[in-house]
């Protein structure tokens, strides 16, 4: 009976030191969550000296608490910055145009005779097509809109296969990732959902996020065109780390960007 007794005992300062130590775990969690505003799964792993399906479990927790929202690869604050789903091509064609068109037109001055240029989907790309100079310049497109005024305007044309997202007018998914994969581009322009420090580029759709982390690793040199409203904005997917890529913007607010990478502010 005594030994039954001292094993029940044993196991109740367990539970209160597990309980405990879940409880210091949340408060680390949110404290760097809130900070930082967006961390990764195996950073809180590192920090916490815990493995990652104990971090995968708190960060279920908390998310199940509303204290914070979990994303593929770790988590984020819950703040107005934090943006998950993405309006249609229309409604963003009518936002920031002015800005969209000059960031458009220094865009196309950056191509050369004899370039390889990949053209992603999205508004700000498309307006880069009526500044193209009229060069021997070979363009894959995976928005099906852009390919179709790029023929038009005599260029040599490529697509890859794949299934349409009609929302984004984008071609994405596995049969285009694959045929992306064979092509050495010279140059590639881009557009992102949200810039910042801590998540780098990110989009809200896995699939376009990931025809864009094969675009930039397939390409010599890689610009990312986005007007003010993106910095300091993170999306559900990071498809590439602030140093991959160069940034086009209209104007920047904050400086802080230049420690990790090249942006070009062309108003």
């Amino acid at each position: 009976m005594q030994t039954s007794k001292k094993f029940k005992t044993i196991q109740n300062n367990l539970k209160e030191v597990t309980k405990l130590l879940t409880e210091e775990r949340y408060s680390i969690i949110l404290e760097l969550v809130n900070t930082r505003k967006s961390i990764k799964l195996t950073e809180l792993c590192e920090i916490l000296n815990a493995s990652i399906s104990t971090v995968r479990r708190d960060l279920n927790a908390l998310a199940e608490m509303g204290r914070l929202t979990k994303v593929h690869g770790g988590a984020i604050a819950i703040d107005d910055n934090f943006t998950f789903t993405e309006i249609n091509v229309d409604e963003k064609s009518r936002l920031f145009t002015e800005e969209k068109t000059i960031i458009a037109r220094y865009a196309a001055s950056l191509i050369d005779d004899e370039d390889f240029i990949f053209m992603d989907a999205g508004t700000t790309t498309e307006k880069m097509i009526e500044f193209l100079p009229q060069k021997k310049v070979t363009f894959v497109t995976n928005g099906f809109i852009h390919a179709k005024k790029l023929a038009q305007k005599g260029f040599k044309v490529y697509i890859p296969g794949g299934e349409i997202k009609l929302i984004t007018e984008a071609i994405v998914g596995a049969e285009c990732i694959m045929t992306l994969k064979n092509y050495n581009f010279t140059k590639s322009f881009i557009g992102v959902n949200g810039i910042s420090i801590s998540s780098g580029f990110s989009t809200p759709d896995i699939n376009e996020a990931k025809v864009k982390t094969t675009i930039v690793d397939g390409s010599l040199k890689t610009y990312v065109l986005a007007d003010h409203s993106k910095f300091d904005k993170v999306t559900s997917v990071t498809f590439a780390t602030l140093n991959r890529a160069d940034i086009i913007t209209d104007k920047l607010s904050d400086k802080k960007y230049t420690d990790y990478t090249s942006v070009k502010e062309v108003m």
